[in-house]
């Protein structure tokens, strides 16, 4: 990515290496090549974009905003703005009298936040753990003289208790960066936890 500077100023930012005109004089797209030195594209007008992420944070948790050009002492710095977190709890929606927002079936229209997401997932991952060995409680419920091995009754409601605790631990967070920690891993582990192996 490069910036046209024209007169002190941001002229055009290229994401791309294209010919250009500049001045009277037409450049073909080899002037981002190797061929050219920084020092040569520089004296055309041409800048390399330095990218200064310093306010940017995890999409999954944050809205960014979108990145915006300064020149200045022969740099072009692409920069963002403070981040803005995102929706953490559930947000009941209202319109412009602060009404309530009503669907197509009359339904209060909900917007999830991050925990709700987060726990979703989490009740996603138990039930696709849980998922083959349900047929032994099938069969169980089938089969008179059958029952569920004690090793998959164990496993089963491990999973749960793993489930519910991630749950728990999410629905104890107050902020996104709590909520982000929860997914750290620190010597191999995370404070999230993890689900048992699978029997």
């Amino acid at each position: 990515m490069w910036g046209l500077i024209e007169n002190n100023e941001i002229k055009k930012i290229i994401n791309n290496p294209k010919g250009l005109v500049i001045g009277n004089t037409r450049h073909s797209r080899k002037i981002f090549s190797f061929r050219w030195s920084e020092a040569e594209r520089n004296a055309i007008g041409i800048y390399e974009v330095v990218h200064d992420n310093s306010n940017k944070k995890d999409e999954k948790y944050y809205n960014n905003t979108n990145q915006s050009f300064n020149f200045a002492d022969g740099k072009v710095t692409a920069s963002y703005g403070t981040a803005t977190a995102k929706l953490l709890e559930d947000r009941n929606e209202v319109d412009e009298a602060e009404e309530p927002l009503l669907d197509d079936k009359g339904n209060q229209v909900v917007t999830k936040g991050l925990k709700s997401n987060h726990k979703a997932k989490i009740k996603q991952q138990a039930s696709s753990l849980l998922a083959p060995t349900d047929w032994y409680v099938v069969k169980a419920t089938e089969v008179e003289s059958y029952s569920v091995p004690e090793a998959v009754t164990t496993y089963r409601a491990d999973a749960r208790t793993a489930s519910n605790d991630m749950e728990s631990k999410i629905d104890s967070c107050s902020t996104v960066d709590e909520l982000a920690a929860l997914y750290v891993y620190t010597d191999g582990t995370r404070p999230l936890g993890e689900f048992p192996e699978a029997v």
